[in-house]
């Protein structure tokens, strides 16, 4: 009896209050899942996570020593992917990013090339934009991925220390030049002596991920790996 009233409770509420995919806006039956099957077939998965020389680790050869790199996804405008970080950057849908990173987690699971990775380090953002924004998307998705992973996030120990122009519409060489001198290690202690990941939402040329990973390399002993939510295909 408990339960059959406990169920018509729920579809009463439901019928008021209904769960909607963030992907097309379909309605969803259950709670702990944010997108339709139907979105879930549709988004583009690399499945870089268990090739080494991947495309992802081919862009930052002779830039920056990497143990590894991947993405989750590919990165097309006007497409599922693209819609999905709008809104974790630029709505506040913070849920969908935890969702995204969980999905990292198990990807990073099941692959052995990151199985010693010791912290999450979210690429950081500067203080005020941070501010204004209300989080930083990357911690977010690092997040997600600890709740998998069972690894902790570092989310002070690299800080960026000026604002940047943005990014949009700059060639490599301009990336590089806006974002080179933008990070700064704040507390060596937490990461000297271990391997630690990189996370960001999108990376392009990957001018902001190679400025932030010199930083972190200059601390003694430490390995750096990469992962992002999405690659934008060039």
């Amino acid at each position: 009896m408990i339960a059959r009233l406990k169920n018509i409770f729920s579809s009463t509420l439901h019928l008021f209050y209904p769960h909607l995919c963030t992907g097309c806006g379909s309605d969803l039956l259950k709670e702990q899942n944010l997108l339709c099957i139907k979105c879930m077939h549709n988004l583009p998965h690399t499945n870089f996570a268990v090739f080494a020389n991947n495309q992802i680790e081919k862009d930052f050869w002779g830039r920056i020593p990497l143990t590894a790199a991947y993405s989750q996804f590919y990165f097309s405008k006007e497409f599922l992917i693209q819609h999905l970080i709008h809104q974790l950057k630029y709505k506040g849908d913070t849920k969908i990013g935890f969702y995204l990173g969980e999905m990292m987690g198990k990807t990073l699971l099941n692959s052995n090339r990151f199985s010693t990775i010791d912290a999450l380090i979210p690429l950081p953002l500067f203080a005020d934009k941070e501010h204004k924004r209300g989080y930083n998307q990357a911690t977010v998705i690092c997040n997600g991925i600890s709740a998998v992973m069972n690894i902790p996030v570092l989310n002070n120990a690299v800080i960026r220390q000026q604002a940047t122009q943005t990014q949009t519409r700059k060639h490599r060489t301009e990336r590089w030049e806006n974002v080179k001198d933008s990070f700064k290690v704040a507390k060596a202690n937490e990461i000297s002596g271990k391997h630690l990941l990189l996370v960001d939402d999108v990376v392009t040329t990957g001018a902001t991920l190679e400025a932030c990973g010199h930083v972190i390399l200059q601390v003694a002993n430490v390995k750096l790996s990469m992962a992002t939510l999405a690659y934008a295909v060039k």
